[in-house]
């Protein structure tokens, strides 16, 4: 049974990495189509103010805590979820753990040549892992209908929606009755850093919760964007003293 902990009024799986790569490998089992989404603490934000993004993260398959600021929610909030499950680590432990049973994906989104060059590195480092096709998210409405012909015709078991969000949450929703895959997962900059052209933080941010200290100090223009960390705390504090 699915549990999940309830966090302004989105139910974020409380789930391990262990158990998460499980879920996947049953939705992979299952038929029909399974929708991922990993928000952290923006995207959590985000969904305050979009009545279309919250719909569409009510309606998810599995919602991981992608980011410290959610897990810290959840604690705050006296139902802790078990671990950080960010979109880049839960795709890398998907390819280790079903590389061996042939798996195929499909790269949707990054810019041109970043999908294509992100699909050389999989299949240099996950032997037995097939990248079925990609495709870059700079495509107009005019050609949507073919671009989602192609990913059908790939055959893949997972499709990996790297446009960014809410856009890739938004198209994920919108197409997945026209699509046959088994799984799709939005998963933000997870293309660019398994092509090469971004990088993780180093360690230490990460074991430490400061993942977003270091991308405002890499790209200080999102210095606007993540003001929503402290608004979203701050909100989360406010509903944990008066229940509003």
């Amino acid at each position: 049974m699915r549990k999940t902990v309830d966090i302004l009024g989105i139910p974020v799986d409380s789930i391990t990495m262990k158990e998460a790569v499980e879920r996947v490998g049953s939705f992979m089992e299952e038929g029909g189509v399974h929708c991922i989404y990993t928000p952290n603490s923006e995207i959590m934000m985000a969904a305050q103010r979009d009545p279309q993004l919250r719909s569409i993260m009510l309606d998810a398959d599995m919602l991981t805590a992608d980011g410290a600021g959610v897990v810290l929610a959840s604690r705050i909030l006296g139902h802790g979820v078990p671990e950080k499950v960010s979109g880049f680590d839960l795709v890398c432990e998907l390819f280790k753990s079903y590389a061996h049973k042939g798996m195929r994906c499909f790269l949707l989104g990054s810019a041109p040549g970043v999908a294509q060059e992100a699909a050389k590195n999989i299949s240099a480092d996950y032997p037995g892992l097939i990248v079925a096709g990609w495709q870059d998210g700079y495509f107009s409405e005019d050609q949507d209908e073919e671009i989602t012909n192609t990913i059908n015709e790939a055959n893949a078991d997972i499709l990996l929606v790297a446009m960014g969000a809410p856009k890739q949450e938004k198209w994920m929703f919108s197409h997945k009755d026209r699509l046959n895959v088994k799984v799709c997962i939005g998963v933000g900059g997870t293309v660019d850093i398994l092509s090469g052209k971004s990088k993780l933080a180093p360690d230490f941010f990460r074991r430490n919760g400061l993942e977003w200290l270091y991308r405002l100090y890499k790209e200080p223009k999102r210095a606007v964007r993540m003001l929503d960390l402290p608004r979203f705390m701050t909100r989360v504090i406010w509903f944990r003293l008066t229940g509003k």
